[in-house]
């Protein structure tokens, strides 16, 4: 590992188209959520969540690693779902210290209507791009740098390998 002080041209050529990835990427997943469904994608990446959950509910620390974020973060949009009728939060039926998040049938309907053209807007831009090995490429590489990000395996996505 360099330790230089800049990048070198290799490392510049890897790390530019990355950044704009990182940019770019959910400016447009996030766009064709709020025109097509009025939802942003961590919005909807919480309803996809709760949907595949047993009973719909999940534990609010569990749902917030499954969806890649702390509870303050997943708080504030649990919120502003449950004022749309999306979700509704329940104590614990195991555990009064603790809080459920539980999807509501309308949530329900919400998530199915977006989930084809998310998917579809997913391999438009991500996955039509890459023949097979690249996405396996993709995942490992994906994989090598969330176990930096995430290397205690906190987030449901570091647990997935």
């Amino acid at each position: 590992m360099s330790t230089s002080r800049s990048f070198t041209p290799d490392e510049r050529r890897t790390w530019a188209p990355l950044t704009a990835v990182l940019e770019l990427l959910p400016r447009q997943l996030d766009a064709q959520l709020l025109r097509d469904e009025g939802l942003t994608h961590f919005e909807y990446a919480t309803l996809s969540m709760l949907a595949l959950a047993d009973e719909r509910r999940m534990r609010m620390s569990e749902l917030a690693s499954g969806v890649n974020a702390t509870l303050s973060r997943l708080s504030h949009v649990i919120s502003r779902m449950e004022k749309r009728g999306f979700v509704r939060r329940e104590q614990a039926p195991d555990d009064a210290r603790a809080t459920d998040v539980h999807l509501t049938a309308e949530g329900r309907r919400k998530v199915i209507r977006a989930t084809p053209s998310h998917v579809e807007n997913v391999r438009a831009f991500v996955l039509d791009a890459l023949d097979a090995e690249q996405q396996r490429q993709l995942h490992e590489i994906t994989m090598a740098i969330l176990g930096r990000l995430d290397p205690d395996g906190r987030m449901l996505a570091s647990r997935l390998g």
